[in-house]
């Protein structure tokens, strides 16, 4: 159900909306946290969200998500992280298609080459490469590391 241009709020609200008709009520509570969180994110900001805004929102949703799951896990709380996992699966249906390995590789090579990187020196110039194109679809923490080892290797 990925959706680009202005029209990612708008799936999101429309499946807030499906989701109230269709008595979906865990669906319903998560699509409700998401438009939440944008909508507090634009007042905060003073700024109307695109879609690149709104996946950098829900990116970090995810990440919040996720930290909570190993906490819980940790303190033998499944019921709880398998609410945050309901919430994962959700919001990832409005997240672009994850890169995969090959392609976080081959992406971390040409901005190497691009920016002429030849030691973990320029780390902050590669990842500002980075960053951007990557946003939504990689863990940039995992980015970040194998950054490093590829500069450290060269």
């Amino acid at each position: 159900m990925t959706t680009s241009g202005a029209g990612l709020k708008q799936a999101i609200r429309a499946a807030m909306i499906t989701a109230l008709k269709a008595r979906e009520k865990k669906e319903l509570g998560v699509t409700r946290l998401i438009m939440a969180a944008i909508k507090q994110v634009e007042i905060d900001n003073r700024v109307d969200l695109d879609d690149a805004g709104v996946v950098g929102v829900l990116d970090k949703m995810v990440k919040q998500r996720r930290d909570s799951v190993k906490q819980y896990r940790d303190a033998s709380r499944d019921d709880l992280a398998e609410i945050e996992e309901f919430e994962i699966s959700v919001i990832g249906k409005y997240l672009p298609q994850p890169l995969t390995a090959d392609e976080i590789r081959q992406m971390i090579r040409t901005a190497v080459e691009e920016n002429r990187a030849e030691s973990i020196r320029d780390m902050g110039k590669v990842m500002g490469v980075l960053k951007p194109r990557m946003r939504g679809r990689a863990d940039l923490a995992s980015v970040s590391q194998e950054v490093k080892d590829f500069l450290n290797n060269r």
